[in-house]
């Protein structure tokens, strides 16, 4: 009987040494996995913060009829409801030509996401003004040279004499600005994309004014006459992940309160503020400053 037990113990510590045994195996062994590092993906283009892009095109505007306030030695008088329209460059190898490149009636845009969607963008808008001249306009105010206060019949100048004025900003109404974009991807595609952007600028207006007045010597210089604002929106096709093709209307407001109509450092200036619209198409170029996979 003795035996009996002996043997029942060693068989019972012998089963149990073993299921130990294997449970600790269990419990203390390590699965070791290789480690593989996390691979970025290249993003949508015009989307993700620190993507660039620079864009060149050209415009055609349009502009809401403007008052024409003209201050100076012996006048003090104003144009009412004064007509204006753009002056387009002929097609041709002058638009691609980079030495005639201020001929055209040209847009410069360079950009920078500063966060997921959301880019800060600086702008040059070369748009082009010309005062409409076989028009009639209503006149107020006092010219003091007997010549040019007689052209003034019954409240109103005829303009076609340009005699009277001339009025251009053709080097041209330059809106030069700094703007915030929104960019959503509509559609996506193997190389192609097709991205929508809104948003609002404010910038100084820098033109180059082409004016005579009362046959003085025509002004024609570089001045900060004022300041714009607008709100754009734009189409932008991106292809080869890289490549470009922008189409982007916008509107605005302009009041530029010194306006120089003399050549030399005179008191003689104008005043006027209108409205604009203005729709460009142009190629431009996009790329990421980080490095992705």
């Amino acid at each position: 009987m003795k035996k009996l037990l002996a043997i029942g113990l060693m068989v019972s510590g012998f089963a149990f040494g073993q299921v130990k045994k294997d449970t600790l195996e269990k419990e203390y062994k390590l699965e070791v996995t290789p480690y593989k590092p996390e691979k970025k993906v290249k993003p949508l283009p015009l989307s993700k913060k620190g993507q660039v892009f620079v864009f060149y095109g050209w415009n055609r505007g349009a502009y809401s009829n403007s008052d024409i306030h003209f201050t100076g030695d012996g006048y003090d008088f104003q144009l009412n409801n004064v007509a204006a329209r753009d002056k387009p460059t002929k097609f041709g190898i002058v638009y691609f030509d980079p030495s005639w490149f201020t001929v055209t009636q040209y847009n410069f845009r360079l950009g920078y996401f500063i966060k997921d969607n959301l880019a800060l963008v600086l702008g040059i808008d070369h748009m082009k003004y010309v005062m409409k001249q076989n028009q009639t306009v209503d006149f107020s105010g006092h010219i003091s040279d007997p010549k040019y206060a007689g052209m003034v019949q019954n409240g109103q100048v005829d303009l076609s004499d340009t005699q009277f004025l001339t009025f251009e900003h053709t080097d041209g109404l330059n809106y030069e600005n700094l703007g915030l974009e929104k960019y959503k991807n509509l559609i996506h595609k193997k190389n192609i994309d097709l991205v929508w952007s809104y948003g609002a600028g404010i910038g100084v207006m820098f033109p180059k004014s082409n004016i005579k007045l009362f046959g003085n010597e025509r002004s024609d210089r570089f001045h900060v006459a004022g300041m714009g604002t607008d709100l754009r929106s734009s189409l932008n096709l991106v292809f080869w992940k890289n490549w470009m093709i922008r189409v982007e209307g916008k509107a605005g407001y302009i009041n530029m309160w010194d306006i120089k109509t003399t050549l030399n450092n005179k008191p003689d200036k104008a005043r006027q503020d209108f409205v604009f619209g203005q729709i460009l198409a142009g190629i431009g170029y996009t790329f990421n400053t980080k490095k992705y996979n």
